[in-house]
């Protein structure tokens, strides 16, 4: 058939071929970006607890995995998640958009002291009346000489530019004052453990 084809016509049915598979891999490209996008919405929506009461009962594995999404641009630069949940732990009542405020300073803070590179490992477990969340990081570690100042307001290691200072602080008053909870930390060269305990619901 390509014998009766003249070689503008022939060229012209190329184009439309090219053409047309160009615009199909468009379509799915964006149905694809559309996917995404949309799962992000979900993503935003159930981090912040959007159209949710202000206290309620979360589930603090799902807070945590929403955080991760939310920080995955960063993750991509080289750290690897490690995950030791307790599948048994009951959804407890706290203020959900606070607690996820808690998992995103401490990861994005253990994503920088490792320079984005390493691993960080999240454990949960629950004993008696308590919730306890784990996040540690096999960076460098905190110096025993700071270590009683890093939850003070406005202290940083970091950079200028790169840090406020109020992260920790926000950590420590959403845990104490917010959740009824309690954090501390463990600190050595190649592991540092921020430790949360918080009281399970009645």
């Amino acid at each position: 058939m390509a014998g009766k084809i003249n070689a503008a016509e022939l060229k012209m049915i190329i184009n439309w071929i090219y053409k047309t598979s160009s615009i199909n891999d468009l379509i799915d490209i964006i149905n694809k970006s559309a996917k995404s996008i949309s799962g992000l919405v979900g993503v935003v929506k159930s981090y912040s607890f959007m159209d949710r009461a202000e206290l309620q009962y979360v589930d603090i594995h799902q807070g945590i995995e929403d955080t991760i999404k939310l920080l995955g641009h960063k993750l991509k630069e080289g750290v690897t998640i490690s995950r030791d949940y307790d599948s048994n732990i009951p959804p407890i009542e706290v203020h959900g958009s606070e607690l996820n405020q808690v998992w995103t300073n401490l990861i994005d803070n253990a994503i920088d002291a490792m320079n984005g590179k390493g691993t960080i490992i999240i454990r949960t477990s629950h004993h008696q009346e308590l919730v306890r969340v784990e996040i540690e990081d096999n960076g460098p570690g905190i110096p025993e000489t700071i270590r009683t100042k890093i939850f003070d307001p406005f202290f940083t290691t970091k950079e200028v530019g790169k840090g406020t200072g109020l992260g920790l602080d926000i950590v420590q008053r959403i845990i104490n004052n917010r959740c009824n909870g309690k954090i501390d930390l463990e600190s050595k060269p190649g592991k540092t453990i921020f430790r949360i305990q918080l009281p399970l619901s009645e």
